[in-house]
């Protein structure tokens, strides 16, 4: 798949470490240089860094997809590792490459969706989907009545900012055809999310000694003169086997593992970021409401932040116990709405976990809601430099979090284990720790290497890792009572 050599504003590093949601989604800062912008002479040489994984999600057209199942009284089936979601199709098993010269990432998914109504005689199947950001373009084969016609360039999409979760797209003439109708062509269609994963970086040969620090050398992605390492890892640490999930260490000096302790600690300062669930927040803005952070929460790029964490970690038992400070109110009169989620809690022990918050409506006051379940089966609680941090954890809404969408009259909008907004959080237990930026409260994905996409994401995402910790994914500084405004319009199926 070609890419057109030009750097493109895309995000500003691989969100791998505690600090980015791995949803995140964001691609190197550098790429949004100026395209007469030299490439240094250590970009220059720098390999290709492959895709090793992630996901796609996209519905093609809604509008579409109710013609096909109703007017048409059709079907819409997937194959070949596709799956249906509730808003639209998710298409995994990435495979592609980014390059750190020209800041471009090429990646192709496998899966496939079928559109066919025997009542109006037609059959589509859409398959090898590829996206293009240096094009802005997704690329299909497309089977129409039999007929394949590779190549397909099907949508634009609008590969810019920060983010690479909620894109617009707009399909084009060819694809107006293939679907069967011209009225399709320069249509706006379904938000796009890609969620990327990378190898993580070689880690160095551990020191003679374990009090020798490392080298002051900086590292590539360390130097703020050149592109970020789509590594998982942008610590300069000598450790021989530094956890993919872990911060890169705010100095060159060698990071160090804190070891199992023999009973909780107390936590001193903690950060969590997340925004409960991008769809709603959107549903809301868009439809005229707000969404206000107050009480110690702030606004987060396109999520929100929770501050003034404290409670226990015993690292030996793998346990956490933390509250965070802040609360998020949902308004949007038109509907009748006015929600409060605050008060927010982390449980988790092992593999698994609960997010716990209280809800205030009209009705009165919710304590102590299981609103999520959290999966943090590939979770690690060593500290370094006296920091826990997980990231990009997903989480699933639970009968009570489901719950506090429904109303009277057709129930709740999101059933029972719809995925909500990642986790992403932070804490310190050593007096004197610095807690890295706690990334964003997107979807994304959790794994070994950097991830690029999807919430940082999760609505709201990201590529190759250590820059981003100093650049987009920190924190803004909007204050309490900031009001979030939306930058994209979305629909509420997300």
């Amino acid at each position: 798949m070609s890419s057109i050599r030009r750097p493109i504003a895309l995000a500003a590093a691989v969100a791998t470490s505690a600090a980015i949601a791995a949803t995140a989604f964001v691609l190197p800062a550098t790429a949004a240089a100026p395209a007469s912008a030299p490439a240094s002479a250590a970009q220059g040489t720098r390999a290709a860094i492959p895709v090793v994984g992630g996901t796609l999600d996209w519905g093609v057209l809604e509008s579409y997809r109710t013609y096909v199942t109703t007017i048409a009284k059709g079907e819409i089936t997937v194959a070949d590792g596709a799956k249906k979601t509730a808003k639209g199709f998710t298409f995994g098993s990435a495979t592609g490459q980014y390059d750190p010269a020209t800041h471009l990432v090429t990646a192709a998914f496998q899966g496939s969706v079928t559109f066919k109504s025997a009542a109006h005689r037609f059959e589509v199947k859409l398959a090898n989907l590829r996206i293009d950001t240096g094009t802005k373009l997704l690329v299909i084969d497309v089977t129409r009545d039999g007929v394949l016609t590779k190549d397909v360039p099907f949508a634009k999409v609008a590969f810019a900012g920060q983010s690479m979760a909620g894109l617009g797209t707009t399909l084009t003439a060819d694809a107006a055809k293939l679907l069967g109708s011209d009225s399709y062509k320069d249509k706006a269609g379904d938000p796009l999310t890609a969620v990327l994963e990378f190898p993580p970086r070689p880690t160095q040969s551990p020191s003679p000694s374990p009090s020798t620090s490392a080298s002051t050398s900086p590292s590539p992605s360390q130097s703020a003169s050149s592109s970020p390492s789509p590594s998982a890892s942008a610590s300069g640490s000598t450790s021989a086997s530094p956890s993919p999930s872990k911060p890169a260490s705010p100095t060159p000096s060698a990071s160090t593992s804190s070891p199992a302790t023999g009973g909780p600690q107390q936590i001193l300062s903690g950060k969590l970021a997340w925004g409960i669930k991008e769809s709603f927040r959107t549903y809301v803005v868009n439809g005229g409401g707000t969404v206000t952070p107050a009480d110690g929460a702030l606004a987060n790029g396109d999520s929100f932040a929770f501050g003034g964490g404290k409670g226990t970690l015993d690292t030996k038992a793998r346990k956490l116990n933390a509250t965070f400070a802040g609360n998020l109110r949902f308004q949007y009169a038109g509907h009748g709405i006015d929600m409060t989620f605050g008060n927010v809690r982390i449980s988790a022990e092992g593999a698994k976990g609960t997010l716990v918050l209280d809800v205030k409506t009209a009705a009165g006051v919710k304590a102590d809601v299981p609103f999520a379940t959290l999966d943090l089966s590939k979770a690690d609680y060593t500290t370094k430099n006296g920091v826990l941090t997980l990231s990009a954890v997903r989480t699933a809404l639970t009968a009570e979090g489901s719950a506090a969408f429904a109303n009277s009259t057709t129930g709740s909008m999101y059933p029972v284990g719809t995925r909500a907004d990642d986790v992403n959080l932070t804490v310190s237990v050593d007096k004197g720790a610095v807690l890295p930026p706690a990334g964003t409260g997107g979807t994304g994905s959790t794994g070994g290497g950097g991830t690029v996409g999807g919430g940082l994401a999760a609505t709201g995402a990201e590529i190759p890792a250590g820059a981003l910790l100093g650049s987009s994914a920190a924190i803004v500084a909007a204050g309490a009572g900031a009001v979030f405004v939306a930058r994209r319009r979305r629909t509420a199926q997300n």
